[in-house]
């Protein structure tokens, strides 16, 4: 069964409603797990092979790009390729320590430059700013005219922005970006109604953080600021009881068929370096949205046990 697609916006590109995130390629120097030759070529393929043909990547996933140069820029007519700029390009002292993005017409230019040599492609079908600034310093810097301008030039083919709040009703506003990238998932729906927003403006839209982070229990060591809302998250899907609703299927099969049931989301992105995820993430895609029912008895039961439970201060 061949993975369903949809046009993103205005742009006409035809997505896999699945995408692959590349952060999981990024390995041990940006706070990644190794990732061998073998296992990520095997991967990359994996994921042309099963019919996804969107790969959004960074010039801040570490070792991904060089991972998609190397491995799959040889099939590079089977996939659109989705970059960022905004992104330092060199750090001083421990290579796991981001400096802040800059988005100035010469980094932003630099981003693209550097993911066309290391991705080894002519183009990038959307090049999207990273890290969502305000619209304020982006016209202070020039950053949506230099983005134009390598449009102009063929190095990119639509302009993106990888956003959300504060900033993002503002982005939508001013009309430059064909292309949205927000996070969305059952547990943070935050950005439920900008996905509409954005789509009614003629945007491509795009979800992440979908599926990993609902699931993932927070790791003991990790700082208590950064700990607690993953461990919020955690605790309210486990206390929702989702077993009967799933009838047999594993709730990252549901939690990734809910995102899919929102009527005006393009795709979803979602990352792993073992070929068993990707083979599961795409059964799932393949059996396209959730029954309106379950979809909306799965937002409901959550939405009771977050007013239930509140979040903690």
């Amino acid at each position: 069964m061949a993975l369903p697609t949809a046009k993103l916006g205005r742009t006409g590109l035809q997505a896999s409603r699945l995408g692959y995130g590349a952060m999981e390629m990024r390995g041990p120097q940006a706070w990644g797990r190794p990732i061998g030759d073998d296992e990520a070529r095997t991967v990359l393929n994996t994921v042309l092979d099963l019919g996804v043909n969107l790969i959004d990547t960074s010039p801040d996933y570490g070792d991904a790009e060089e991972h998609i140069g190397r491995w799959i820029s040889h099939r590079r007519d089977e996939f659109l390729l989705a970059g960022k700029c905004g992104c330092p390009l060199a750090a001083d002292g421990d290579p796991r320590t981001v400096p802040p993005h800059v988005y100035t017409r010469a980094n932003v230019r630099a981003c693209a430059e550097q993911s066309l040599r290391r991705m080894r492609t002519d183009h990038l079908d959307i090049l999207m700013v990273h890290m969502s600034p305000s619209v304020a310093v982006m016209q202070a810097e020039d950053t949506i005219a230099e983005m134009l301008a390598l449009q102009d030039e063929g190095a990119i083919r639509f302009t993106g922005m990888s956003g959300n709040l504060p900033h993002l009703p503002e982005h939508i506003a001013i009309g430059a970006f064909d292309v949205f990238l927000l996070p969305y998932s059952a547990l943070d729906r935050s950005h439920e109604e900008l996905i509409s927003a954005a789509a009614a403006a003629g945007a491509g839209t795009i979800a992440h953080g979908s599926i990993a982070r609902p699931l993932m229990a927070p790791p003991e060591a990790m700082p208590e600021p950064a700990r607690r809302p993953l461990a919020d998250r955690h605790a309210r899907l486990a206390a929702a009881n989702l077993d009967d609703l799933a009838d047999g299927a594993s709730t990252m099969e549901l939690l990734l068929r809910f995102i899919l049931t929102h009527q005006d989301l393009h795709s979803l992105i979602v990352g792993s370096a073992q070929v068993a995820h990707v083979r599961a993430n795409v059964a799932a895609a393949q059996k396209g949205p959730l029954p309106m029912d379950v979809y909306d008895a799965l937002r409901d039961r959550l939405s009771m046990y977050e007013f239930r439970v509140g979040t903690r201060p």
